[in-house]
């Protein structure tokens, strides 16, 4: 049987970044022309921009979103330095590509609410897939990155700034529901993006503390079969050693340990998080 390579490949890592931007890339357009741009919704960034001039003055969106992101890019490599690369300039010119290519497709939807919604996922399945190639589709990302380096506001607020004005601008030109349904779109684009980065968060990690440390930890080895650390601690209270039991379990097994915990020693106290992501022995590899 031959032998599994699990050695670190640059070469396949590469390109499978280039085909992440081209896939994340054409499911941004696609969603675009599907849902946000017939249902007029205009859910920030410079396709919000193109969805607002396409309908005021009847301008290609895909032209308008080249003649914003080019420049913007072009400004960023002067104000920003080179950090963008050859990655970030294909998302911008690739998206309003296919854009441009798929301008005739039927819209997959007439429903407002629903365009927003799918359109808002498409967006965030889109530039997540963008983001695991470490690119981005520029535009206004570019833009608030300028105008935080230039003006000592957080990035965030500069997204938002950029990406609130183009919503008002929409709820101006067409009307407030519009307006209404781009905040939807936005919210959807980016808990999608969320999902995308960091998964659905099925795991669970729980710190225990407990005074029957030894009891706790051998049953979470031999009856769940997961790991366990042990991590120093003192009481607050009473100054004494007090270790911290740390846990990862799979959603479907956080009831068995919660229910073991309880049988050995009913006063233990546990807390739970979600864990996005687990990488690891037992979880995904590396």
């Amino acid at each position: 049987m031959r032998k599994r390579n699990d050695t670190y490949n640059p070469t396949l890592e590469k390109v499978l970044e280039y085909v992440y931007i081209l896939v994340g890339s054409s499911f941004v357009a696609i969603g675009f022309n599907l849902f946000l741009l017939p249902n007029r919704v205009a859910s920030g960034g410079v396709s919000g921009i193109s969805t607002i001039l396409d309908a005021t003055f009847g301008f290609e969106p895909a032209y308008v979103q080249w003649a914003f992101n080019i420049p913007l890019f072009i400004a960023g490599v002067i104000l920003l330095g080179k950090q963008f690369g050859i990655k970030t300039l294909i998302g911008t010119i690739f998206v309003p590509l296919v854009v441009y290519l798929t301008r005739n497709w039927e819209p997959a939807t007439m429903d407002p609410l629903l365009g927003s919604l799918f359109g808002g996922i498409c967006i965030g399945l889109g530039l997540g897939i963008v983001f695991r190639g470490k690119a981005s589709t520029g535009g206004t990302d570019l833009a608030a990155q300028i105008i935080h380096k230039y003006t000592g506001l957080s990035l965030g607020t500069c997204v938002a700034l950029l990406d609130g004005l183009i919503v008002l601008a929409a709820a101006f030109v067409f009307d407030i529901e519009r307006g209404l349904y781009a905040l939807v779109g936005l919210y959807v684009t980016s808990k999608t993006i969320d999902i995308v980065q960091i998964g659905l968060g099925r795991s669970k990690m729980t710190m225990i503390i407990t005074n029957k440390q030894t009891e706790v930890q051998d049953a979470i080895l031999n009856e769940i079969d997961r790991g366990v650390t042990r991590l120093a601690a003192h009481g607050g209270f009473t100054n004494n050693e007090r270790p911290v039991l740390m846990c990862v379990v799979d959603q479907t097994e956080f009831t068995k340990l919660k229910q073991l915990v309880r049988s050995i020693d009913p006063h233990a106290f546990v807390t739970v998080t979600d864990a996005s992501e687990v990488l690891g022995e037992g979880f995904e590899r590396v």
